[in-house]
């Protein structure tokens, strides 16, 4: 029974053909002419790294968490592209059957939900696992990508059990409450599985992690496969959502002085177009001009977005001068740890397709804006703040009506632009995973956990002084511990805005902060409420397929 899944589910992935298995149990042991057996398809080494990748890294995907987060918090506001997909989930109407949580439709596409991605993803990483046991390894150099292999794929999968975690068990910071469910190995077909302890999940969790850790090492260059950075980054994310504070700072310092990173500048403010040799009507070289507020002019917009007109100046040609717009452009590699590659053509969600349908411009059908109290966090219509986030996060296109108050939402058009695409594909790009910036809030809030308020104030500093173009950063002193913490949630809502954080941040900070979601009053053409905090829909229902078919699970509170 195991055998015929497992080679239904490894041609799937090999192939581009999508199968659906109607078959009645009968039919699943029936061993069918021209059938590939396990022992056939895990051969070689070489054919084992092949199902990693193909296998494991073509179907990890964190969009669903992403998009869910954004629309579902104080991120964005509905588009005037949008037919009014999603407003359901905007206004907090979120169950068992929500296309995010169990998948379906959405605004632009499908769905697998946030359950099945990351389920999917384990179960064929336990099949690798299992079917690895088959292949001797013939030479040191063969041991040694041996061992990385499983070395990457139980990283993976303790990262899909975090991400598992933080959305579906009602609190994290419980050893004891319910998690999810456990799959260690390759379970039956007909396996009905109850939810596991967190402490039971959490064990698991670690001893992934600490094999991958003794295995892998660190890498360089761009940074699409897993290694050892990217294993302290999870460590470090991980046990700041259990609370286990002193663990977090530990690994979060570890890859702030290891990792070879460092965070990506806001300046040069000035510059030319890197990509495309521009000139003047005179034949002279291209100058972008000046930087100027409130208004740059169009040459600084070609330059700095990287595009090659004074209409399409939104960054898909990756020539932009300055580096935190090139790092979200994938022009450069920047802070980032790990992020799931996307090429133009290739495997993955268009992370970008779910903002704007045909490109991060006016005129690209925008389907979500970005929220408009995110964007006064950075935007200041009477004086320069100097935060580069307010340039890289909307197009130049967008239309910023300050009287937005009187006038309505839909006149206030905050094109998302922070995924601005790439050279022919104007709504993909590489789906940031983990960033310098965020090891720096983790360890800023493991700081204050223990009563050091001063060097979290440095910490946070840190990273406004890199994202500011005019050396006018500032951050309070904290006076207490809740007002470091609204200050460090408040900046994590900046910087990670629609990275897919602003959910679980809420969850886990809003309380202790003080604060609460955030919306504008104009952030919907209906009327704005923001979730309170506790709120049971803080943590996700467990999906109705899941539920219909396993009477052994309990759904969380409040579904």
């Amino acid at each position: 029974m195991k055998r015929i899944i497992n080679t239904v589910l490894i041609l799937a992935t090999m192939s581009s053909v999508t199968f659906t298995l109607n078959s009645c149990q009968d039919a699943l042991d029936i061993v069918q002419p021209g059938q590939l057996e396990e022992k056939d398809v895990y051969t070689s080494v070489a054919n084992l790294n092949d199902v990693l990748i193909g296998s494991v890294y073509g179907q990890l995907d964190t969009i669903d968490e992403i998009y869910f987060t954004a629309v579902f918090t104080d991120e964005v506001k509905p588009g005037n592209g949008s037919g009014g997909q999603e407003y359901d989930l905007h206004r907090f109407f979120l169950d068992p059957s929500t296309s995010v949580v169990n998948g379906g439709s959405v605004s632009t596409g499908s769905s697998d939900g946030i359950w099945l991605t990351h389920y999917r993803v384990i179960n064929r990483i336990n099949r690798l696992l299992e079917g690895a046991k088959n292949i001797t390894p013939k030479t040191t150099a063969e041991t040694a990508q041996y061992n990385n292999i499983l070395a990457q794929a139980r990283a993976i999968r303790a990262f899909c059990y975090v991400q598992l975690e933080s959305y579906f068990s009602t609190d994290m910071k419980d050893p004891n409450a319910l998690g999810v469910i456990l799959l260690k190995d390759v379970p039956a077909t007909d396996a009905k599985l109850p939810r596991a302890t967190n402490k039971d999940v959490y064990d698991f969790i670690v001893s992934d992690l600490d094999y991958a850790r003794g295995i892998l090492t660190k890498t360089t260059g761009r940074k699409y496969y897993v290694d050892l950075v990217f294993v302290n980054a999870l460590t470090a994310r991980f046990n700041l959502y259990r609370g286990n504070t002193a663990l977090a700072k530990q690994y979060a310092k570890d890859v702030i002085d290891n990792s070879s990173l460092s965070l990506t500048q806001a300046t040069p403010i000035t510059g030319t177009n890197l990509s495309v040799p521009l000139t003047e009507a005179d034949g002279s070289p291209y100058q972008s001009g000046d930087y100027k507020f409130p208004t740059p002019t169009a040459k600084w917009n070609i330059a700095f977005y990287g595009g090659t007109t004074t209409t399409n100046g939104n960054g898909i040609v990756g020539g932009s001068f300055n580096p935190y717009r090139r790092m979200w452009a994938d022009t450069d590699n920047g802070e980032v740890i790990f992020s799931l590659n996307r090429l133009a053509l290739g495997a993955g969600g268009s992370i970008g397709s779910r903002w704007n349908t045909n490109g991060s411009l006016a005129t690209g059908t925008p389907m979500w804006f970005l929220g408009r109290n995110l964007f006064n966090l950075v935007y200041d219509p009477a004086s320069d703040k100097g935060d580069i986030r307010r340039y890289t996060y909307i197009d130049p296109t967008s239309v910023i009506n300050n009287n937005y108050q009187s006038q309505g939402s839909l006149t206030d058009r905050l094109v998302i632009d922070k995924y601005p695409g790439k050279v022919g594909a104007a709504v993909r790009n590489d789906v940031k995973v983990f960033r310098l910036s965020e090891m720096y809030f983790i360890l800023a809030e493991a700081e204050v956990a223990a009563g050091n308020l001063s060097q979290a104030q440095a910490l946070i500093q840190q990273v406004r002084v890199a994202r500011n173009y005019l050396g006018t950063a500032t951050t309070p002193t904290y006076g207490t511990a809740q007002a470091a913490y609204a200050d460090i949630l408040k900046e994590r809502r900046i910087e990670l805005g629609l990275e897919g954080h602003r959910y679980i941040d809420l969850k886990r900070l809003a309380t202790v902060s003080g604060v609460t979601m955030d919306r504008n009053a104009k952030d919907d053409i209906v009327t704005v409420s923001n979730l309170p905090n506790n709120s049971y829909k803080y943590t996700l229902p467990i999906p109705i397929n899941e539920t219909a078919g396993n009477p052994s699970i309990q759904q969380n509170p409040g579904y």
